[in-house]
């Protein structure tokens, strides 16, 4: 019997997923281990690429959204745009990379101001309190979203102006190799792409169901309890059922406004009631400092010392968000039909960054401050249990319980809105690129997701299948170029032939 094309994908990811969350279950320190190291030497070796790539995608991007090409429309030319502008970038920040930005928002510039980036200062200074900033605004800045953009822009243009399936794949349709066999019909792009997306996505639930754990345990008092683990995931997995249910138009976007509403919500509360004229200075600052330096951090390396710092950070994060472009960049290009290229490009690039950036200058801000005048207190607790430092900064602000319980209620629909952006994005491709998956299929992502999830919770594999899963990005840049390279063919055959 041969099976059509999306059963082979469904079947086979489904079953790749299993296997590998089976094995880091099995043997979570070997696993951790052998991922860990793999990923320091592709780092090591190839960590140049991804700064240079990531860099190229940046330049690339901002190339086409200023020249002839950022009229074009992505869909007919009387279409407008599918949402409205609030909402798309809402829905941009919650699916793409809300959980992350409230994990380490805080955390990040601590660690930089205790171990300054390439030892460029003395730690816990004032330089390092400044480099702190400039350098997690430049890890969460513009090269933060470059991959996914670029992947979304390419896909966006293939489905609504080539008439497409919504798929990595789809845009190989008229390359060929030298045997003559069309690389779409290659499926494993696509398998690569939900596999990555799936333990990525797993790895990131895992890591907010501990930090709201952390703020549980912080605000009733009371000893950790990895029971309450099942508990909150639970409850994400049940709140992600109802919002599945109530598709794209309701689901995703409502619970979007709602992130967006609460994290502005939380900064200026923060903004208010903490070190106002510290928190603006330095934010003012930073962003002097990012765009002054922002073509030298782009390209920095220590090839004649240790690039320690910038493996475990930079390099790292350029790899993730490749690693996780199939996924943001497909969600991007499926709310983005009826944006012009240009509109897309400085929609996706500037302002959830600068979101991105406030938030971090706020609460980062807001965290090296309170350090400096309690005898480093705070980063000490930073390096030991970053998961509930965030509340613990909290407990030296007023109303303290008020900004825990919003702040932990901003993780939770962060977490189901990733949850459910991904299954969507999965089912879509795991159904041939279908713009309405069938609920069976998110359901069935929805159960593996939160599944894996718990069972890598309770036997320690989160960190390892993490390292495992950014693996990935290293075929993926090629694939990226690959995908750039195609487009540019066809958007310049286009735009002659109209």
């Amino acid at each position: 019997m041969e099976y059509p094309k999306t059963n082979i994908t469904f079947i086979s990811s489904c079953t790749i997923v299993i296997l590998i969350t089976a094995l880091g279950a099995a043997l979570p320190a070997k696993l951790s281990g052998l991922s860990g190291d793999t990923l320091m030497i592709v780092s090591n070796h190839f960590g140049w690429l991804y700064l240079i790539s990531v860099f190229i995608f940046v330049c690339f991007l901002f190339y086409l959204a200023l020249s002839r090409y950022g009229k074009i429309k992505l869909g007919s030319e009387d279409s407008g745009p599918a949402y409205g502008t609030c909402t798309w970038l809402s829905m941009l920040l919650a699916a793409g990379f809300g959980v992350g930005l409230v994990f380490y928002g805080m955390a990040e510039p601590i660690f930089h101001y205790v171990n300054p980036p390439f030892d460029d200062a003395e730690g816990k200074t004032t330089q390092a309190a400044r480099l702190a900033i400039q350098y997690s605004f430049f890890n969460w800045g513009v090269h933060q979203w470059s991959a996914s953009a670029l992947v979304g822009l390419i896909i966006a243009y293939f489905q609504y102006n080539r008439g497409r399936k919504g798929l990595i794949s789809s845009v190989f349709t008229d390359l060929e190799t030298r045997s003559t066999i069309k690389i779409n019909r290659f499926t494993m792009l696509d398998i690569i792409a939900i596999v990555v997306t799936v333990i990525g996505v797993a790895t990131s639930l895992g890591l907010g169901v501990l930090q709201i754990n952390s703020g549980i345990t912080d605000i009733i008092d009371t000893s950790d309890n990895s029971s309450r683990h099942l508990i909150i995931l639970a409850a994400i997995f049940i709140a992600y059922m109802l919002s599945t249910y109530t598709g794209l138009d309701k689901g995703i976007k409502y619970l979007s406004l709602t992130c967006m509403a609460t994290c502005l919500a939380v900064m200026t509360y923060i903004l208010i009631t903490g070190p106002t004229t510290f928190i603006l200075n330095s934010i003012i600052l930073g962003i002097g400092d990012y765009v002054q330096n922002f073509i030298g951090m782009s390209l920095r390396t220590s090839p004649s010392t240790s690039n320690a710092w910038a493996s475990s950070w930079t390099i790292f994060y350029w790899a993730w968000i490749i690693a996780w472009s199939p996924f943001v960049g497909t969600f991007i290009a499926r709310i983005s039909k009826g944006r012009t290229i240009r509109e897309f490009v400085f929609g996706v690039l500037l302002v959830p960054p600068l979101i991105a950036c406030l938030w971090i200058g706020v609460l980062g801000s807001s965290a090296l401050y309170i350090d400096s005048n309690n005898n480093g207190e705070l980063s000490e607790l930073v390096q030991s249990n970053i998961t509930s430092a965030i509340f613990q900064m909290f407990e030296t602000m007023p109303n303290s319980l008020i900004l825990s319980s919003i702040t932990m209620l901003l993780i939770f629909f962060f977490l189901v809105t990733s949850l459910d952006s991904a299954t969507y994005i999965v089912s879509q491709m795991s159904d041939n690129g279908s713009q309405s998956p069938s609920v069976y299929k998110r359901t069935v992502w929805g159960v593996l997701i939160s599944v894996s999830c718990w069972v890598l919770l309770t036997r320690g594999g989160l960190t390892g299948l993490q390292s495992a899963s950014i693996i990935a990005a290293l075929p993926l840049t090629i694939i990226i170029f690959f995908m750039a390279f195609s487009f540019m063919r066809k958007l310049h055959k286009d735009s002659n032939a109209s």
